[in-house]
């Protein structure tokens, strides 16, 4: 009677050695790092399509205003190149990327240089970015943006 359960554990055990190990702490804030970066590039260059494959479907961003966008407002915009951005990039050194469980949060001051409807621009503030771990790998849920720093806390220009 017990030779019933050694063979459906005998043919179960050789797949359980195949399955990966989970992701370490350290990997798992590697890729959110990873992720956020090409995200920042993709809103840099309006790749829409690059954006959507990151952002969730019920994706939210909240400025510092107050106003808020969903997924369909940032690639509508992405699509129609409603901004063009010279700079979207991260301050170095500013990052930090915080982990619980199956959720991550990337902060950084990001320094924009852009135009929008003929105006230029150009400012840092920091954001906050939300990451959720999914079936289908990490996906960006929630962003937050800070109002613009005053001057006396932008860090100086370096020379071109």
């Amino acid at each position: 009677m017990k030779r019933f359960w050694i063979a459906p554990l005998a043919a179960v055990l050789p797949f359980a050695a195949s399955v990966a190990a989970p992701p370490t702490t350290e990997q798992d804030r590697n890729a959110v790092a990873a992720l956020d970066t090409q995200y920042q590039e993709a809103v840099k260059k309006n790749d829409w399509q690059t954006m959507g494959r990151i952002l969730a479907d019920d994706f939210v961003l909240v400025l510092g205003t107050g106003k808020t966008y969903g997924r369909e407002d940032l690639l509508d915009s992405a699509r129609t190149r409603a901004i063009t951005y010279e700079r979207q990039d991260e301050d170095e050194g500013t990052r930090t990327v915080r982990l619980w469980g199956d959720t991550a949060v990337v902060t950084a001051r990001l320094w924009l240089k852009y135009t929008s409807e003929g105006q230029s621009y150009e400012r840092r503030l920091w954001f906050s970015d939300t990451y959720v771990r999914t079936p289908g790998g990490w996906r960006y849920v929630f962003g937050q943006a800070s109002i613009r720093l005053p001057d006396e806390q932008q860090p100086a220009t370096p020379s071109s």
